[in-house]
């Protein structure tokens, strides 16, 4: 009974009109959420807005059911599908009598339904993968940009703190201008009001542009691609059938030789097998006899 629930599930989950309908869904409850923001109108129309937030619930709900029972005879493998585990978060969390109390958590609940949009767009997918799987790798970033920050903080307080207190009078301001001079805004402002310093500011600001904007950001783009290139094989590993041979190489055409490179072949074969013809002809024949040493007369007696 679990096999043919899932059969007929399957059946209705795996056709395309059945994403198309919950992405439409999703788009749709998007637009109210965008529409509630007007409170003139969400307090005219609130009860239409109510139920057609009910209706979007209950679409949901049975989307979710169907998704489940499409996994009848195999349960874990629904529950190892992280995005099964969050739809399922996302539903079951409107029906708690906390949350549903709650407006103001029940609306970040209901935009988070926005973000299953990602299910049924792949390649939206994949970012989100890949911003994911960047995490650690981020982390890491923002520890040596942290470190960066405070050191150049120090230096630019210890400088120009006296002559600069606007940008520099403290390590919270020096911080907070050096995190803008990050993005390049506002460098060339900076430079000139440092020139009018010292001469030796422009090292400063060299330095810290070549090592804040250029280094460190080419650093977090290479571990965002690197994440992005995971997050594609993972997608392409997903989407291939286990058991599925892997694709061979398509063999490549052999050139066809040319009349005169046949004729050459021929003619270097012949020679071959005339000189090979000549050396068996010579191992067969005897050696001629020596002329120093005279032939006996067999019939002649010896003395």
């Amino acid at each position: 009974m679990q096999h043919d629930l899932a059969e007929r599930c399957r059946a209705i989950t795996g056709t395309r009109w059945f994403s198309v309908a919950v992405l439409a869904l999703i788009l749709a409850n998007a637009l109210v959420l965008g529409v509630e923001t007007y409170t003139g109108f969400a307090a005219r129309r609130h009860d239409e807005l109510k139920l057609v937030e009910h209706c979007f619930l209950a679409a949901f709900t049975l989307e979710i059911l169907l998704r489940a029972g499409a996994h009848a005879d195999r349960p874990r493998d629904f529950l190892r599908d992280p995005w099964n585990l969050f739809d399922l978060a996302v539903v079951l969390c409107a029906f708690l009598p906390v949350i549903r109390e709650n407006a103001t958590v029940l609306r970040l609940l209901r935009l988070a339904r926005v973000l299953r949009a990602a299910r049924f767009l792949p390649q939206l997918r994949i970012v989100l993968v890949a911003v994911a799987r960047s995490l650690p790798g981020t982390v890491s970033f923002l520890l040596v940009g942290a470190l960066l920050l405070y050191v150049y903080a120090m230096v630019g307080w210890l400088f120009f703190a006296s002559e600069d207190p606007e940008h520099y009078g403290s390590l919270g301001r020096a911080v907070l201008t050096l995190f803008l001079l990050m993005t390049l805004d506002g460098l060339g402002d900076a430079v000139r009001a440092g020139l009018e310093i010292s001469r030796w500011s422009i090292a400063y600001y060299a330095s810290y542009v070549l090592l804040g904007s250029f280094v460190l950001v080419n650093v977090l783009i290479g571990v965002v691609l690197t994440s992005l290139e995971e997050a594609r094989d993972m997608e392409r590993d997903l989407e291939t059938p286990p058991g599925t041979p892997a694709p061979q190489p398509t063999p490549q055409p052999t050139p066809q030789p040319t009349p005169q490179e046949v004729l050459h072949a021929r003619v270097t074969a012949a020679r071959r097998a005339l000189a090979d013809l000549e050396r068996s002809l010579a191992d067969l024949t005897p050696p001629p006899p020596s002329p120093s040493a005279p032939e006996r007369d067999p019939a002649r007696p010896s003395r």
